[in-house]
Protein backbone atom coordinates (compact mmCIF):
# COMPACT_ATOMS: atom_id res chain seq x y z
CA UNK A 1 0.00 0.00 0.00
CA UNK A 2 1.55 3.28 -1.11
CA UNK A 3 1.81 6.17 1.30
CA UNK A 4 0.00 8.93 -0.56
CA UNK A 5 -1.44 12.10 0.91
CA UNK A 6 -5.23 12.02 1.22
CA UNK A 7 -5.50 15.40 -0.48
CA UNK A 8 -3.51 17.06 -3.26
CA UNK A 9 -0.42 18.89 -2.15
CA UNK A 10 -0.50 22.66 -2.00
CA UNK A 11 1.86 25.38 -0.90
CA UNK A 12 -0.65 27.55 0.93
CA UNK A 13 0.32 28.70 4.41
CA UNK A 14 -1.21 26.61 7.18
CA UNK A 15 -2.19 29.83 8.96
CA UNK A 16 -4.90 30.30 6.32
CA UNK A 17 -6.80 27.45 7.97
CA UNK A 18 -7.87 24.06 6.70
CA UNK A 19 -11.32 25.15 5.47
CA UNK A 20 -9.76 27.88 3.32
CA UNK A 21 -7.01 25.61 1.99
CA UNK A 22 -9.60 22.96 1.17
CA UNK A 23 -11.81 25.53 -0.57
CA UNK A 24 -8.87 26.70 -2.67
CA UNK A 25 -7.98 23.15 -3.69
CA UNK A 26 -11.62 22.41 -4.50
CA UNK A 27 -11.64 25.51 -6.75
CA UNK A 28 -8.58 24.13 -8.56
CA UNK A 29 -5.83 26.15 -6.89
CA UNK A 30 -2.86 24.24 -5.51
CA UNK A 31 -0.09 26.83 -5.71
CA UNK A 32 0.18 30.26 -4.14
CA UNK A 33 1.36 31.72 -7.47
CA UNK A 34 -1.98 30.76 -9.06
CA UNK A 35 -3.69 33.33 -6.84
CA UNK A 36 -2.05 36.14 -8.81
CA UNK A 37 -4.68 35.50 -11.50
CA UNK A 38 -7.67 36.14 -9.20
CA UNK A 39 -8.72 39.00 -6.97
CA UNK A 40 -8.92 38.78 -3.21
CA UNK A 41 -12.69 39.31 -3.55
CA UNK A 42 -12.98 36.25 -5.80
CA UNK A 43 -11.07 34.12 -3.29
CA UNK A 44 -13.10 35.54 -0.40
CA UNK A 45 -16.27 34.46 -2.21
CA UNK A 46 -15.23 30.80 -1.90
CA UNK A 47 -17.10 28.97 0.85
CA UNK A 48 -14.64 28.43 3.68
CA UNK A 49 -12.46 31.45 2.96
CA UNK A 50 -12.74 34.35 5.38
CA UNK A 51 -10.95 37.64 6.04
CA UNK A 52 -8.22 35.99 8.12
CA UNK A 53 -7.37 33.60 5.28
CA UNK A 54 -7.19 36.52 2.84
CA UNK A 55 -4.82 38.36 5.18
CA UNK A 56 -2.58 35.30 5.59
CA UNK A 57 -2.59 34.60 1.85
CA UNK A 58 -1.87 38.25 1.04
CA UNK A 59 1.11 38.19 3.42
CA UNK A 60 2.39 34.93 1.91
CA UNK A 61 2.04 36.34 -1.60
CA UNK A 62 3.87 39.54 -0.61
CA UNK A 63 6.71 37.49 0.90
CA UNK A 64 7.19 35.98 -2.57
CA UNK A 65 6.94 39.37 -4.30
CA UNK A 66 3.45 38.49 -5.57
CA UNK A 67 -0.06 39.81 -5.03
CA UNK A 68 -3.68 39.06 -5.82
CA UNK A 69 -4.80 40.29 -9.25
CA UNK A 70 -5.31 44.05 -9.26
CA UNK A 71 -3.19 44.65 -6.16
CA UNK A 72 0.27 46.09 -6.00
CA UNK A 73 3.04 44.46 -4.04
CA UNK A 74 4.18 46.83 -1.30
CA UNK A 75 7.92 47.20 -0.99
Amino acid sequence: MADRPAEPEDDFPHGAGNPARSALRHAGYTRLAQLTDVTAAEVLALHGVGPKAIRVLREALAAEGLSFAGERVSE
